[in-house]
């Protein structure tokens, strides 16, 4: 009963993040003329903003930048501060473990929101600078995650012996100890995700993002909050793949992490 419920719960959060994200990978390529960046008609099946827009339209294209920009800037987090902590772990040199992550310790406790700011303002507030920008806020606690993970595997007898094999850094680290990080990593993914998703989206519905009139879920979400009574749909619609998104992702990280679990104990 139990494990029939864990699976229909994992069924129900494959879909809340399938359907907006096939939304914003196919919507932009679907026969409709609003998506494809033609004149956009004055009713639609969802209604229109508050320019005027089709809803429906925005919605097809608005999730690109704002999926992309998360996952991108994740990416981004994943890939410096993996390597970053593999090195720390793996170096036998204080000096440069402690040079590696004590500027990341002073990063570590700035508001994401403030950084990101700076960054918009002193570079232009593209979609690339935005991305950059959380990804950097993202990078110490990746590293640090990455570091501690990998310290027991770093320091084992079998690195030891792949280093007295002669293998190179990028065998040894990539190939045996990135695997002792896979569980750690897979359980902070759904909550990295939300966060740069939650992140994204609060940059560009206060304004500090994209340009107003962009066709991003989270700046329709701002720019028609104060009509909500009027247009309901230009404002619930995006707020609700934004959250499903969000909330689903995270379920099935937790549901993944559970049965990865799961497997290890029964293996033992």
């Amino acid at each position: 009963m139990i494990a029939r419920a864990r699976s229909i719960r994992g069924g129900v959060a494959a879909v809340m993040v399938l359907v907006p994200l096939l939304i914003a990978v196919l919507g932009p390529f679907l026969p409709y003329d609003a998506a494809k960046g033609l004149p956009y008609s004055s009713e639609g099946p969802l209604g229109t903003d508050g320019l005027g827009r089709d809803v429906l339209g925005l919605l097809l294209v608005g999730g690109r930048t704002a999926l992309g920009m998360a996952a991108g800037a994740v990416a981004l987090a994943y890939l410096i501060g993996g390597l970053i902590g593999l090195t720390a772990a793996s170096t036998r040199h204080r000096w440069l473990d402690e040079g590696l992550m004590r500027p990341l310790d002073v990063l570590l406790p700035l508001p994401s929101l403030l950084v990101i700011s700076v960054v918009a303002v002193g570079w232009s507030a593209s979609a690339l600078a935005i991305t950059v920008a959380v990804a950097m806020v993202n990078v110490p606690t990746v590293a640090r995650l990455v570091r501690a993970a990998a310290l027991d595997a770093a320091s084992g007898p079998v690195v030891e012996a792949l280093r007295m094999q002669r293998e190179s850094w990028a065998t040894i680290q990539l190939g045996y100890v990135g695997r002792s990080v896979l569980g750690p990593v897979a359980a902070d993914l759904g909550t990295r995700i939300t966060l740069a998703v939650f992140v994204v989206a609060s940059v560009n519905f206060l304004g500090l993002g994209l340009s107003p009139t962009a066709p991003d879920w989270a700046v329709s979400v701002s720019r028609n909050r104060e009509g909500l009574l009027l247009q309901p749909w230009s404002v619930l619609a995006p707020a609700l793949l934004l959250v499903s998104f969000t909330l689903g992702f995270n379920l099935l990280a937790d549901r993944l992490v559970h049965r990865s679990r799961s497997l290890v104990e029964s293996a033992s």
